[in-house]
Formats: C-alpha cells, sequence, structure tokens
C-alpha cells in the first residue's frame, strides 16, 4: 500500500501502479477460482460414474439371471428323458437289440 501513497502524494495514480497493486489479488482469485472449477467439475465426474457403475451392475445381475435361466432350459432340452420320447416319435429311432462286435486291427 506504500506505493500508491506515495503515487497519490505525488499528484496521481500510474497504470502500472494501480496493476502492481491488483496483480497479486487478481492472481489469487485467479488461482482459486480455477481450483474450484476444477474439483467441482471432478465431483461431478465422480457422481456420474457411480451412476453408470451402479446402471451397469445392474445390467450385469439381469444378464446373469437371463444366463442361469437358459442354462436350466438347456440342460432341460438335452437331458436323456425329454430326449427319448422325441426320438421314438418324432424320428422313429429305437433301441438297437443286436450288438456286432468289430475288431480292431
Amino acid at each position: 500500500m506504500s506505493v500508491v501513497l506515495e503515487a497519490r502524494n505525488k499528484g496521481g495514480l500510474s497504470l502500472s501502479v494501480i496493476l502492481l497493486e491488483i496483480l497479486p489479488a487478481a492472481l489469487a482469485v485467479l488461482l482459486i477460482s480455477t481450483v474450484g472449477v476444477v474439483h467441482v467439475t471432478s465431483r461431478v465426474m465422480v457422481v456420474k460414474l457411480g451412476y453408470e457403475l451402479s446402471r451397469l451392475d445392474q445390467k450385469s445381475n439381469e444378464l446373469q439371471r437371463e444366463n442361469d435361466a437358459l442354462a436350466v432350459e438347456l440342460a432341460t432340452l438335452t437331458s436323456p428323458a425329454k430326449l427319448a420320447p422325441l426320438a421314438r416319435e418324432q424320428l422313429k429311432m429305437t433301441v438297437p437289440t443286436v450288438v456286432i462286435a468289430v475288431k480292431k486291427n
């Protein structure tokens, strides 16, 4: 502040004196504002990613349930108890009664 008082006593303030007095405060305000904006932006991104993670976790659980249901359906459709009647009725297949032994060389 002493520079400002000296300039006043001499008859006026020059632009360079005003800038020298205001510049440190302006830089401090700019730095604090920048840090604040970066902090808020990072928090918003964290919240957004949290919601996306929750959505993807829910989708993963849904797909796991669907996969389990399909595994049960596959096991049911490929069971011998289910395939035997279909083979007899639709394909007219029967259990072989004669077994022929084949000798390997």
